[in-house]
């Protein structure tokens, strides 16, 4: 990883450290277009393993559902360039995806990254490409829909990671992590790195 990557991803270290610091009234959420500013990023240790799943593929097409400001965007953007892959990044909010594609061209990784504005479900459902790696890190309540629209266009061997798996209360993981594992030829594990991911694997 070079020192372009390496400035990039500190200075959003920083700014990580500077959300956690706040306290959640004065970081506005939502999906009102404007006001949410709060990264909601995956994190270093997330960060580096789905680098290292990434990287394990062979020219992988890679799918990010939830771009936000674009850190694990970065660690994904960095393996498809290791790898001679590329990463399709889709995002509801334009303002989010244009601070993801500054920060990508900073670190030098612009030309691995297709940003992708609009509603993830029927962006999935118009792709081309098959997909060899998804990250699903969006609003909980999309993450079942966003799998029945990437689902049958996993490549054999494919790998799917799912954040905020942890998430206590939460129907909407719970859904998730019960359905994927049902899909036919996928194998899954629920693992306690950064806010727990659920891993799983497709063999067709």
């Amino acid at each position: 990883m070079d020192s372009r990557i390496r400035d990039v991803l500190e200075t959003y270290h920083v700014m990580i450290h500077e959300e956690q610091k706040r306290p959640r009234e004065l970081s506005p959420g939502g999906r009102d277009g404007g006001q949410d500013r709060r990264l909601r990023a995956v994190g270093k240790e997330t960060g580096q393993f789905i680098n290292i799943l990434a990287r394990s593929l062979k020219k992988p097409v890679i799918l990010e559902l939830g771009t936000s400001f674009g850190y694990s965007g970065i660690w994904l953007a960095e393996a498809a360039r290791a790898t001679g892959g590329k990463l399709i990044t889709m995002e509801l909010h334009e303002y989010k995806a244009a601070y993801a594609k500054e920060m990508a061209a900073k670190a030098g990784l612009a030309d691995w990254i297709d940003f992708r504005i609009g509603d993830a479900v029927q962006m999935i459902g118009q792709l081309t490409e098959t997909v060899d790696f998804v990250l699903v890190d969006l609003w909980k309540d999309l993450y079942l829909p966003c799998l029945e629209a990437f689902y049958p266009r996993l490549n054999d061997g494919a790998i799917v990671v799912a954040d905020n798996m942890l998430r206590p209360g939460d129907e909407n993981v719970k859904q998730y992590g019960t359905a994927i594992r049902a899909k036919p030829g996928i194998t899954s594990v629920l693992l306690p790195v950064g806010s727990g991911i659920e891993v799983s694997r497709f063999n067709a």
